[in-house]
């Protein structure tokens, strides 16, 4: 059905689709590796939000924007 040549090309094509997944792999692994604190959760919002600090008020504002009385429902 496929020709000698094309078989060669289509095996070429598949090698360097393996080689370019372990590279991927080698790289991801790599940057995990060498930046653990990316995959980290952040334990506060203490200098995240601009103008000031985060303060009770602006949490109890933020979740009743957020999340609705169920008498609204």
């Amino acid at each position: 059905m496929f020709e000698q040549a094309d078989q060669n090309m289509l095996l070429k094509r598949i090698d360097t689709l393996g080689r370019e997944l372990e590279r991927l792999r080698r790289d991801l692994l790599h940057i995990q590796v060498v930046n653990p604190h990316l995959n980290q959760e952040k334990p506060s919002l203490f200098g995240s939000v601009r103008g000031g600090d985060v303060t009770r008020e602006i949490i109890e504002e933020a979740k009743e924007a957020l999340f609705r009385p169920l008498e609204d429902i």
